[in-house]
């Protein structure tokens, strides 16, 4: 599918996987609308690719829908791709036995809200927006990528509520893919592994850490770059025979319980 032309939003575009998302889409000639909570960070970048910067927090609906509003104002909005997430850490039980030590519930809650639910509420907006263009020569209308992780797979201790959200992305690729089938909008999922992000922090020490991270990678043994997952997404967006299929990008490595 060629996108050039387009519009697309990234949720979660101001930073890390989704900001090198949305520059190549905006290189791929795409107007990018930057979708985040981080004004400052996404405003600069949506001034840098030439696209727009909405404030979203994908748990408010109306801020998703006025993100695709402002997208297809630019644009036939024919991109969607889902970045945005958070992924804190707690054990299921405490251990000191007392129920008060066990993983918060509104914590989880809100893994879930942002990562999941943010994630489909997102594909159920932006699939309708592109369900009333007219189709391609292809017969496509649009195209959805969401990251999920490799945690969905091979989630690590402490990763209950990180596992369960990215594990229902994964989940929902195929049924997703085949109910958007009928409007021409095909729907992947990439899944990281250990990308170099600024989770990681900056300076000697955090490079050390990382470079201990990458040993435990199959090969090549270092952390991946956004830009190396992002040709990923790119890849499924462009690719037309690329439908309800996820991917790992993650070196080949298998997660460890801790």
């Amino acid at each position: 599918m060629d996108i050039s032309g387009s519009s697309a939003v990234v949720t979660g575009a101001a930073s890390g996987i989704g900001a090198a998302v949305a520059r190549q889409l905006a290189a791929a000639g795409a107007t990018v609308v930057v979708a985040d909570v981080q004004a400052d960070k996404g405003a600069a970048l949506a001034e840098e690719l030439g696209g727009v910067f909405v404030h979203v927090d994908v748990t408010d609906t109306a801020q998703i829908t006025n993100a695709v509003e402002v997208a297809s104002e630019q644009a036939p909005l024919r991109v969607l791709v889902n970045s945005a997430g958070i992924g804190p850490a707690a054990r299921t039980v405490g251990r000191d036995g007392t129920y008060e030590s066990a993983h918060d519930l509104d914590l989880y809650k809100r893994v879930i809200a942002i990562n999941l639910i943010g994630t489909f509420d997102a594909v159920r907006i932006a699939g309708t927006a592109m369900s009333r263009l007219e189709p391609l020569a292809s017969g496509e209308r649009g195209a959805i990528v969401n990251l999920a992780s490799v945690a969905a797979f091979d989630g690590q201790i402490g990763q209950a509520a990180y596992s369960s959200s990215k594990g229902g992305i994964v989940g929902m690729t195929l049924p997703v893919a085949r109910d958007l089938a009928a409007i021409g909008v095909r729907v992947n999922t990439v899944a990281p592994g250990l990308i170099d992000t600024p989770i990681y922090g900056e300076g000697e020490k955090a490079e050390e850490f990382k470079a201990r991270l990458g040993e435990s990678v199959l090969f090549p043994k270092r952390l991946g770059s956004p830009e190396e997952l992002a040709s990923m997404v790119l890849e499924c967006l462009t690719n037309s025979y690329m439908n309800g299929a996820v991917v790992r990008v993650d070196g080949g490595i298998r997660m460890p319980p801790k």
